[in-house]
Order: structure tokens, then sequence, then C-alpha cells
């Protein structure tokens, strides 16, 4: 038990770099967390050499490293988020009746990994494990919109990443940052038959502590059957159940 103060430390510089989002100073880590800063300089050390932080020496401040993501991307192979997202989505469906769907973003695509449908309602393409242009769907457009402009910029750089369908999707950049500033300012995004001609879809991000959306909510339903009202309702319920799904992958709500 020597060392393991040492190591709840080492575990508090961790999370108080991943609760900044950017490189800290490692004299504000010091004063935030209280501790001498050659005791801060040798964890950071020992921290940089096993991967889980990186120092920027230019700026002279340290962020996280690859072995930091990997650990949560074992976390979420351990805990999947379809698991913990199903309960949720089934009083989806069950209160509006129409299909739904959660979705995460995989590189410039969405991955679906919950379809949940209702029963008489229309078949969709997207089901689990299928992948769609991020900016083609409401799901994808949910999750842009909450990532940082960097973040967007870095997946599209140009207009040559982007995908149309039958001509129709942001066809440049700046197309593609004005639905996002929509999306914002909605607090939803939309998607009018660009996957499918004649359904429409209304989706809200989930987000973790930190504010990255980790995955989408979606509920897909026949344009012609839902008017603006109804409209509002499924986004209401949509945005109930990514609270709850958040709630659940530990974003106090």
């Amino acid at each position: 038990m020597a060392n393991a103060p040492a190591a709840g430390h080492a575990l508090d510089v961790l999370g108080l770099i991943a609760r900044h989002g950017e490189p800290v100073p490692a004299a504000a880590i010091a004063r935030d967390l209280g501790l001498p800063r050659s005791s801060v300089y040798h964890l950071l050390a020992v921290l940089v050499e096993r991967g889980y932080v990186r120092h920027l020496p230019e700026e002279r401040r340290y962020g996280l490293g690859l072995a930091s993501y990997e650990l949560g991307s074992a976390y979420q192979r351990q805990a999947p988020l379809g698991r913990m997202a199903r309960g949720p989505m089934d009083r989806l469906v069950d209160g509006c009746g129409q299909n739904a769907h959660l979705a995460v973003l995989h590189g410039t695509d969405v991955l679906y990994v919950v379809e949940q449908r209702s029963p008489g309602r229309p078949l969709l393409v997207t089901d689990v494990g299928v992948r769609l242009p991020a900016p083609l769907t409401a799901t994808g457009l949910a999750m842009l919109a909450a990532l940082p402009a960097a973040q967007v910029r870095a997946l599209f750089p140009d207009r040559s990443a982007l995908v149309l369908r039958d001509g129709r999707g942001p066809s440049s950049t700046t197309q593609l940052r004005s639905w996002l500033q929509a999306v914002r300012q909605r607090g939803y995004a939309v998607e009018d038959g660009l996957v499918t001609p004649g359904l429409g879809s209304v989706a809200v991000a989930v987000l973790d502590a930190n504010d990255y959306p980790v995955a989408a909510v979606a509920v897909t339903y026949p344009q012609a059957d839902v008017d603006d009202e109804a409209r509002s309702r499924l986004v209401h319920a949509v945005r109930q159940t990514a609270a709850t799904v958040a709630s659940r992958v530990g974003r106090a709500r």
C-alpha cells in the first residue's frame, strides 16, 4: 500500500486534464490539486512514459495521450453503449409509436448500434452495423454540431470529404457549417428524406461529462403522417431519451 498515494495522485492528474478538455500547464495542475510542483513533474514524467499523457513542449502544457484513449475505448467495449441504451430506446418506441435508433460517429460516418422497430412502421436502411455519411443523417448532424469546430474541420477539410445523395446534402464545408449552426440553434437535428424518400428523422446528441457527443438518439417517421405539432412531441421524447442515456454513461443532468 506504500505506493497507493502516488497512484491516487496520478489518477487525480489524469482526471484534471480530462475535465479541462484541453492541454494544461504543470503549474496549474499543481495549484488545482494542491501538490508540490516537483511531485507533479514526477507524476507527469511517468504518465508521459506510459502514454497516458502527452507533453506539448512548445506550449509547455500536458494533454491526454493515446493510452488514455485506448482505456476509454476498452471501457466502451466492456460496457457497450447499446446495452445501456436499449431500455430507454424501447420506452421511446413504445411511447411514440415510431422507429428509433442510436448511432455513434465512426470517422466521417455514423454507425448504427441500436435499431428499435415499431410494429407497422416502414422498414429502414439504418439497421445495426450499417454506416452512412454523417452529414446526411439526423444522428450525424446532431453529433457533428456538438463537436469542436476544429474537429469538424479535420473530418471535413474540403468538399471532397462530403458525400451527396441524389444530389442532395451539404455540398461545401461552408454549407455544412451552416447546417450545423442551425442544429445548435434548434437544439436538435432534422433529416428530411435524404436517407429514404418520404421518411424524416429528428435526433439529439448524447453528451458525456465533458460535453462530447458519444452517440445520438433519433426517431424516424413517415413525413406525410407527422405535422409540426407531432414532430415537436417527437423531439421532446427524443430529448428525454438522450438525457436518460447520457445519465447512464456518467453525465449529470
